[in-house]
């Protein structure tokens, strides 16, 4: 019955869903199918099927509605500055712009690890980037970023400041800078590579992917929640296998790919994030699990995870940094 769906029995037209349905009533099932959950008067069997896909895109799409869910209010189709607002520049040579997000922890591990090394030229000034208020759209942050993203690192030891974006890319500098958690030999540096790029491509999937529809999706849909958490699984699984033949991913030395890797997996492992661990039955992950809560030790790691934050436990945030004391409140 092409244009027709079934619904207890009857045929219905599309242009009578919306006056059977309200929007949230409707959860797409993996099976392609629409499940009515909605009101009361909805008979508990009652099932819409659908012969064709419930939304037909335009030939050309435009923002015409708000997308929903977390963060929505800050997505949107250009780039660019909306507003002029200038930087705040600190003492130390290196000034962070960033909030505690597992992509910005990962930097500010990394500048707490060369800290403990003795490296005082990693000193640095870490302010905080409110997403949820825009400050990364202000003029002085788009200069650092144009993609307008935590973390940017701007490196003033030069005689012209040097702009470090994308926190694998800030990772790399850093390593390179201070000659430090990255092995010098060519098969050591390049297996290190190998797991700091694997994370780069892989995050993705698992935060914009299973994070979105698992946690802040305006509805739970199975369809893209089981599509990401089989992905999810596959990569904790890579970790697992990688982990189980040695200490770290690398190998046995502690590198910018563990730095990178932690703060999304071991948050994963540890349910920091999402509180999907059950869901993704973490515990099937043992060489995993032992790596996290090795690396969740370091005292670098235990600082560098408090700056820039502004939610949970008191004793854990450290909205800003500008001396190693500010960590000890």
């Amino acid at each position: 019955m092409p244009q027709q769906h079934r619904y207890d029995g009857q045929a219905l037209r599309p242009a009578s869903i919306a006056r059977h349905f309200p929007p949230r009533a409707l959860i797409y099932n993996v099976n392609g199918h629409f499940n009515a959950t909605g009101p009361a008067i909805v008979p508990e069997q009652a099932r819409l099927f659908m012969t064709q896909s419930p939304y037909t895109p335009p030939k050309v799409w435009q923002p015409e509605t708000p997308t929903g869910g977390a963060f929505a209010s800050i997505n949107r189709p250009v780039a660019g500055p909306t507003h002029e607002k200038e930087l705040p520049v600190g003492k130390h040579p290196l000034q962070l712009y960033s909030l505690a997000t597992p992509n910005g922890v990962k930097v500010t591990i990394m500048l707490e690890e060369l800290l403990a090394l003795g490296h005082s030229g990693a000193e640095y000034d870490a302010w905080l980037i409110r997403i949820s208020e825009g400050d990364q759209f202000s003029s002085g942050f788009v200069e650092i970023n144009p993609n307008s993203k935590i973390p940017a690192l701007l490196d003033r030891s030069h005689e012209t400041p040097v702009r470090v974006f994308e926190s694998g890319s800030i990772l790399l500098y850093l390593a390179e800078k201070f000659s430090s958690f990255l092995p010098a030999d060519l098969a050591g540096r390049t297996e290190t590579l190998n797991w700091l790029f694997w994370q780069m491509g892989a995050a993705p999937y698992l935060g914009g992917g299973f994070g979105h529809f698992y946690a802040y999706a305006p509805e739970k849909l199975e369809y893209p929640i089981n599509r990401f958490a089989m992905e999810a699984k596959r990569q904790l699984d890579v970790l697992d296998r990688r982990l189980a033949e040695h200490r770290y991913l690398a190998g046995d030395t502690y590198t910018i790919a563990d730095i990178a890797v932690w703060p999304w997996y071991g948050a994963l492992v540890r349910n920091k994030v999402y509180s999907a661990a059950e869901f993704l039955s973490v515990h099937e992950y043992p060489n995993l699990i032992r790596w996290t809560e090795e690396i969740a030790a370091r005292p670098a790691v235990i600082k560098g995870q408090k700056v820039n934050r502004t939610w949970g436990e008191e004793a854990d945030q450290v909205p800003e940094r500008h001396e190693a004391s500010d960590l000890d409140k």
